[in-house]
């Protein structure tokens, strides 16, 4: 009997061992030990452009990330930025929508991210913090979740002509 109860605890303690080491939220989305579950961008908001893994695990969550190839962080010196290349051929109006959704999160998620770089197959897009809150008509950075940056970005890339605006 007491070797049944000791193999019992024993199972017990490698059971409770195992399912505490699951690198897996109850959605599927993977365990990142420095921000937790992260299928949550705001988990990574305040994070720096020189968080190569912060920045990579953003990005991997944005529109078109499955055919985001790779990205350079460019610290060296101010003003800060990230070089992001997608192998995607799309419609220059697709090109911009890719553009303002993702330079939208990495500016209100990154607190030093001055500029993004957007490499496609055939164009190439450069947006900078300060002109799109220009083109916005307010600070985004201070927004605290997904849903208040999508509600943003869908008031004003609605009207096709306002977008072409911000690259003019």
């Amino acid at each position: 009997m007491k070797k049944i109860r000791t193999l019992s605890s024993f199972l017990l303690l490698i059971a409770l061992i195992v399912s505490g080491c699951d690198s897996k939220s109850r959605d599927g989305e993977p365990l990142d030990i420095k921000f937790g579950y992260v299928g949550d961008l705001f988990n990574y908001k305040d994070a720096y452009v020189g968080d190569n893994s912060a920045v990579g695990n953003i990005v991997s969550r944005l529109k078109n990330a499955e055919q985001f190839t790779r990205f350079e962080l460019k610290t060296d010196e101010e003003p800060y930025g990230i070089i992001l290349n997608y192998s995607l051929e799309e419609s220059e109006q697709d090109y911009k929508d890719i553009v303002v959704y993702n330079a939208t999160f990495l500016f209100t998620l990154l607190q030093n991210a001055d500029w993004v770089r957007f490499n496609f197959e055939n164009e190439e897009y450069t947006i900078t913090k300060d002109k799109l809150k220009t083109w916005y008509g307010e600070d985004f950075t201070g927004l605290q979740s997904e849903d208040e940056v999508k509600t943003l970005i869908q008031k004003h890339s609605d009207d096709e002509n306002k977008v072409d605006e911000l690259f003019n």
